[in-house]
């Protein structure tokens, strides 16, 4: 579904060019979940906003379902990979209701049916009908997060490039966003790129997991060798041992 090969993305030009992304290349088949991970600043966002086309200052090659996608995009291919952002309040327009919040793509790219596919995408994400009426201050921040989710399955997206989707909700409703991913996946036959600081969720969700260092891929690891510990860089054994959070060392005995 997904073929990136020699992908390099800056921001700037002459003496202040900054160069984000360097020399990545890696494959996604069609209805795989694949994981970037690393430290803040590392690349990992920059990958998807080139994906997405919110990033044109790349060289490489990128292509999407057999088709070779250039720095500027039609509709149909912006079409095709929708993205889902960190912040749900932030994302969704403040003073929007949720229906048209999700009206909005369907106007821009001139789909029908409007009314039925804003009550299917509703259903979809396991949303109430009448939510339709409410406005983002109006929900919880996992109701958000599903609204996010509905508003980038309204174009019948292949591919849902996932921006740390739950890093800003609670842990209870961590689990339930990812769950609801998982089914959507496996219903609709899409294809994830998720990206994620934490490798405790990306082993829930990836089959392939790519870890980023300044910019460069460092290891590709199955979810097998992530839960195994079956892993080779000494930065990747750094990210898992931060996964698990603070341990606290053992208490010296003191002897009689």
């Amino acid at each position: 579904m997904i073929k990136v090969e020699h992908l390099q993305v800056s921001y700037g030009s002459g003496d202040t060019l900054l160069q984000v992304v360097n020399d990545v290349s890696f494959d996604i088949a069609v209805g795989e979940t694949f994981g970037l991970v690393g430290e803040s600043g590392c690349g990992k966002s920059t990958v998807l906003g080139a994906l997405a086309g919110r990033n044109r200052q790349w060289t490489g090659s990128i292509t999407i379902n057999g088709e070779v996608i250039g720095q500027k995009r039609s509709k149909s291919q912006l079409a095709t990979q929708q993205m889902v952002f960190q912040d749900p309040f932030g994302s969704i327009h403040p003073r929007h209701t949720i229906g048209r919040t999700l009206m909005e793509p369907l106007e821009i790219h001139g789909r029908d049916r409007r009314e039925q596919r804003i009550e299917k995408v509703l259903a979809d994400v396991g949303l109430p009908q009448n939510f339709r009426y409410r406005f983002p201050h109006q929900l919880s921040g996992g109701q958000r997060q599903r609204v996010a989710i509905a508003r980038a399955l309204i174009l019948e997206p292949r591919i849902l490039l996932l921006d740390e989707p739950t890093s800003a909700l609670d842990v209870s409703i961590q689990a339930e966003i990812l769950n609801l991913l998982k089914d959507l996946r496996e219903r609709e036959k899409l294809t994830y790129i998720l990206v994620s600081h934490d490798l405790a969720v990306v082993a829930h969700l990836c089959n392939r997991v790519a870890v980023m260092q300044n910019g460069c891929f460092v290891e590709v690891a199955e979810k097998r060798q992530l839960i195994e510990g079956d892993v080779n860089h000494p930065y990747t054994r750094v990210l898992m041992d931060g996964s698990r959070g603070y341990v606290p060392p053992q208490r010296a005995r003191v002897s009689a």
